[in-house]
């Protein structure tokens, strides 16, 4: 491949001909719009959703999709595919056509438990796109601080943010910084999921606003690990022209379909009021004209407005209570994202001896048990066609940095992303470890940090 290359594109691939600029000159290419191009884009092709069509032959590279985004993943499968041979970049001829097994592909990063920049989000975004992951799902707020800007609650911010796990200060993202990480990851067929956590895990509005407590005493700050400690005074009239504006105003700020309540680990919420909580919270949010989602507790309510999607979480027992809140979703016309946490986790450490994470959800998860899971085996009962996707979250408590959190996905987040991606016949375990093998020389030539020492002998 010459070191100046010509990317041709038509009218409706012009966008993704630039993203594919930008990325070939960040490997040192010279790359200009052409109308005879090594590499031609083609808007208009028949497959199927988010699918596309590569050709690599001697005479170049030829890529063809139904839609934009499935122009953005085949050029992923380019990112993945290039290597250097001495001083030039060459691509093996190759004839891919591809599509998803799932339109929901998802990765969770908690900006709650630890802060991250507006700078340390985007690259986050541009890591999981290489992996084809279309869904970043943002963990708000949570005991530990509150990370996003709401006008008419300056305290959220001024005093809920002050703080992470261990001290050390927070941050929050104003108004405009979050427009720009939901507009950068537009540019990336990404949608951004906001998830304000309700009734619990509320410390930090509960430490900014007395009233929002039964008792109209403020807590103090938390910068612990513990979950279910606290809760919205569910009888407060003032309870819900909070979620009004909350919800409203991040409703409005996120263009994308879902806005997610939580719901999870609300133990010190009496059953009855989190039950009368929830049907009201969910109603409130689902007046923005969003898709409400929660996770699966929320599942104990009958009251959920139509088409809520539950996020399954549970890893062992009471699994089949889980499993049962988890199809209260599905009789209300929703569907479900699976996040089953002793497999997909981002969190939980590599092995005993993992100096970064968790090991509760059934001990360590290693690469196999990140990969070896079948969606349709999670809830029994659920079909194929009950599943939005899959989604592989990030809890933050022991994670500081961007190079933690990279490492804590890399490699496991491809399991997720293979498993997203592709049909219940996918490799066996085997092959996919010579997939991440030819995965890390990728992350190695882009600077994405990966865990070495996780079972896998890389090149």
């Amino acid at each position: 491949m010459p070191d100046s290359v010509r990317i041709q594109t038509d009218p409706g691939s012009a966008a993704v001909g630039e993203y594919l600029a930008s990325m070939l000159s960040a490997l040192g290419m010279s790359a200009a719009a052409n109308d005879s191009g090594d590499f031609r884009l083609h808007l208009g092709g028949s497959q199927p959703a988010e699918g596309y069509l590569l050709r690599v032959s001697e005479s170049g590279v030829e890529l063809e999709a139904g839609s934009e985004a499935g122009l953005f993943w085949g050029i992923q499968s380019i990112r993945q595919l290039l290597k250097k041979d001495g001083e030039h970049w060459s691509l093996p001829q190759t004839r891919i056509e591809d599509y998803p097994r799932f339109s929901y592909r998802g990765a969770m990063l908690d900006v709650a438990r630890h802060f991250f920049s507006v700078a340390d989000v985007k690259r986050y975004i541009d890591d999981i796109v290489l992996l084809k992951l279309n869904v970043l799902h943002l963990h708000l707020t949570d005991d530990q601080g509150w990370r996003i800007e709401i006008e008419g609650w300056p305290n959220l911010t001024e005093h809920g943010a002050s703080t992470q796990v261990g001290g050390g200060g927070g941050g929050y993202y104003t108004q405009g910084d979050y427009r720009e990480i939901v507009a950068y990851a537009a540019s990336r067929f990404v949608t951004v999921v906001p998830e304000i956590d309700l009734p619990g895990h509320t410390n930090a509005a509960l430490a900014s606003y007395p009233e929002l407590n039964c008792d109209d005493k403020a807590p103090a700050l938390y910068e612990g690990i513990e979950v279910g400690f606290s809760s919205l005074c569910v009888d407060k009239k003032l309870t819900y022209k909070f979620l009004e504006d909350v919800l409203g105003q991040v409703a409005t700020l996120t263009p994308g379909p879902w806005l997610h309540i939580g719901g999870d680990e609300a133990h010190s919420t009496p059953e009855a009021d989190y039950l009368k909580f929830i049907a009201r919270a969910s109603k409130i949010a689902a007046s923005t004209g969003k898709t409400v989602v929660g996770w699966h507790e929320m599942g104990k309510s009958a009251e959920l407005p139509t088409g809520t999607v539950g996020q399954y979480w549970s890893y062992t027992t009471p699994r089949e209570d889980a499993a049962e809140r988890a199809r209260q979703f599905l009789a209300s016309g929703g569907k479900l994202i699976l996040s089953p946490a002793n497999a997909i986790y981002l969190d939980m450490k590599y092995e005993e001896s993992s100096p970064l994470g968790l090991n509760w959800a059934d001990g360590p998860t290693s690469v196999r048990r990140s990969y070896e899971w079948e969606p349709l085996e999670v809830v029994p009962g659920a079909a194929e066609g009950d599943l939005l996707g899959i989604e592989a979250p990030l809890w933050t408590e022991t994670i500081t940095s961007i190079s933690e959190i990279e490492t804590m996905a890399f490699p496991r987040i491809a399991s997720a992303a293979q498993i997203a991606w592709s049909s219940k016949t996918r490799p066996e375990f085997a092959e996919f470890t010579e997939q991440l093998r030819n995965l890390g020389s990728v992350l190695e030539r882009e600077g994405i940090k990966f865990e070495r020492a996780a079972g896998i002998s890389w090149h």
